[in-house]
Formats: C-alpha cells, structure tokens, sequence
C-alpha cells in the first residue's frame, strides 16, 4: 500500500510541475517584453472630451460673491411632502446637460457649444466669455463630469459600472477596480468599446504588450465599455456545461478516463504485491 501511495504521490507532482511551466506563466503575465528598470516616454492625456448627454458642473467664483451667484444654477430646491401636511426642502445638483447639438444654455451668456473640448478648455471659454462682455472680469470657472462612469464585463473578479471622480483612468486601472482579470481572461484581447462623436468605436488592447500605452484607449473616456474576452478553456466549459446531459462525446471521454485510471491502480497494485 504505500508503494501505491508513492507512485500516486509522484503521479500528482508530476502533474503539478507540467501546469507551472513557463509557457502557463507566458499566457498571463503584463507587459512581457519591457525590461527592467525601463523608461518609457508617456502619451498626453488629453483629458475627458464632453459628449452630448453629459452632464456637467460649472461653478463660477468671483471676489464678489453676489455677481457669480447669478451664473451658479447647478444646484435647485427638491421639495418633499410630509405625512403632517409640511414639507422639507433638499438641496439636488442638477447640473448642465449637453444636448444633442453638443450646447448648453450657460446664464446670460446663451447657448455655448462644449462639445469636443475638455474641462479645461470650457473653464478658460466661460472665463474669456465673462470678461469680454463685462459681466465679470475676475471670474475663476471649475467644471466637473457628474457622469464620469464606466463598464467593466467579460473575464474580471468584480464585473459592474463603475463612478469614476477625477479626470483620468487608464485600463489597468480600470481593471483594478473589476479586481483584475480571472485566469480564463485573455490578456491580448481586452476590448474597449467607446461611443464619441456618433460613431462607435472598438479597440482591442493587449496587456502582454507595452505598444498598449500607445493606444487611444489606454486612457478612458466616460461610458466606455471594457471588455474581457475568455480564453479557450472558459469557452470549453461553458459549452460542456450547457450540454452537460446532451454530449455523448463528454461521457465516453469520461468512461475513458475512469478506465485508464482502473487500468493504473490495478497495475499498481499488482506491482506492489
């Protein structure tokens, strides 16, 4: 009997030294080809680029804090009823919301075409806009996306929407939040799927390669979609299991398998004696 223990313990080394060979850790592993210690030259970050249907928040300060008031509409009164016939006020942002046309109706100075520029850009525009007309020469404009969010699906630990505050996320960073990708993803066919300018546009990115930091979608944009494709082995499993009763191939693989391994522990025992 302990013949038999040893010859199943060698059996299961063995086994374990075939599934840690370097080819395995080939599959998985980031940015294979960038050598230690390597400095790399970074892509601009161009921002988060406004789309039509985005909502945004301008608030406008000045030294004189009733003039900038008049241009601060982000934030309105929410009333709520009470069961004892009163009722209680909320303060809600509502924000600015891009139309269609890529405009918003900006307080007294009209309809201000925003898309196609960043945060940045609309900052220095309501800046420029005030001073010109007079209506407030030391205004200082911040603006924020209130719908920063993005998808993250496929292969990851934690697949969901994500609220993104700040002006930057890249795809590792993305995927960070997903908790990483599981062992069935395939990292040189992670898909980003952005919508801009009423075209929709897929990228397919490959985490093994450092070209990755080249790539358009290496930064995200807001309502983009990340993708992680399954390898082979998710895909197999996935149709075993949906035809798990069906498949008669599966069972005599199985009845093979069940075979061979009587066939071995006969032998072993025969050896033993």
């Amino acid at each position: 009997m302990k013949n038999i223990l040893r010859a199943i313990v060698a059996v299961a080394v063995l086994a374990s030294l075939a599934s840690c060979n370097p080819t395995t850790w080939k599959k998985i592993n980031y940015l294979q080809d960038v050598e230690q210690d390597t400095t790399m030259t970074m892509a601009i970050n161009q921002g988060i680029i406004i789309q039509p249907q985005d909502q945004l928040m301008i608030t406008v300060t000045s030294r004189d804090p009733k003039l900038a008031a008049q241009f601060n509409n982000s934030i309105s009164m929410m009333y709520t009823g009470s069961e004892i016939g009163g009722s209680s006020g909320q303060q809600r942002v509502t924000g600015y919301v891009v139309d269609n046309e890529g405009y918003i109706n900006f307080p007294a100075l009209g309809k201000l075409h925003v898309a196609g520029i960043n945060r940045w850009a609309l900052q220095d525009l309501i800046e420029q806009e005030l001073a010109s007309t007079g209506m407030l020469r030391d205004a200082r404009v911040t603006v924020e996306f209130m719908n920063f969010r993005i998808s993250v699906l496929g292969e990851v630990a934690s697949p969901g929407t994500y609220t993104i505050s700040g002006d930057k996320i890249t795809i590792f960073q993305a995927l960070a939040l997903a908790r990483d990708l599981t062992i069935y993803g395939q990292r040189n066919d992670v898909r980003v799927v952005r919508e801009q300018d009423g075209r929709r546009q897929i990228y397919v990115l490959d985490l093994k390669d450092s070209q990755i930091f080249n790539s358009p979608a290496y930064y995200l944009q807001q309502n983009d979609v990340v993708y992680v494709t399954p390898n082979d082995v998710r895909a197999g499993q996935s149709t075993i299991n949906e035809n798990y009763f069906k498949s008669g191939a599966f069972w005599v693989s199985l009845g093979s398998i069940a075979i061979s391994v009587t066939n071995l522990v006969a032998t072993l025992i025969r050896y033993s004696k």
